[in-house]
């Protein structure tokens, strides 16, 4: 190999390294940039601001019926539970 095929390998070996380095250096800052700025993001079946959304309303002596249908649930025995 003689100097003018030496140097040019050099030369296209600093421009491959350069591009390389260019490039993660300009990846680090588009992340950069999208971190500062997060998206909101917005459930697609989410209603949109002003819009009217229905709901039930069971009064108060339904959840106490519901409550205590859980707590007969907590006292029963699991089948999963070693007793002895």
């Amino acid at each position: 190999m003689n100097n003018f095929e030496l140097t040019l390998y050099f030369i296209c070996f600093a421009c491959i390294g350069g591009a390389a380095f260019a490039m993660m250096w300009a990846n680090i800052q588009s992340i950069n940039i999208e971190m500062r700025t997060p998206p909101k993001p917005r459930h697609p079946e989410a209603p949109k601001p002003g819009e009217e959304v229905m709901f039930a309303d069971f009064g108060p002596e339904e959840p106490a019926r519901y409550i205590e249908s859980l707590e007969k649930l907590m006292q029963r025995e699991s089948p999963w539970e070693d007793n002895g």
